[in-house]
């Protein structure tokens, strides 16, 4: 077992070593899960997050122009405002 010594920071943090980092595919922004079992932890990829699951299903129906949407909100409150104009 070839082991790789690092310092941890006075914040708890680590840097991890590019051959680990290479030997799990590792890219920046990646996440990672620590597994623990009795004294024993590993690093591992965490593969399935909310974040890496993102844009992987296409939604059911199409999604809404926001812009179209805005557009036709302030279009609303100005119709609104010009009503209550011709009230006063």
């Amino acid at each position: 077992m070839k082991e790789i010594v690092t310092t941890m920071t006075q914040r708890g943090q680590v840097t991890v070593p590019a051959e680990v980092r290479r030997r799990l595919g590792l890219r920046p922004r990646d996440k990672v899960a620590f597994a623990i079992e009795d004294d024993k932890v590993q690093l591992v990829p965490a593969r399935f997050t909310l974040e890496s699951a993102f844009g992987s299903v296409k939604p059911p129906t199409k999604t809404a122009d926001f812009k179209a949407i805005s557009q036709a909100a302030r279009e609303e409150k100005i119709e609104k405002g010009i009503r209550k104009l011709g009230q006063s």
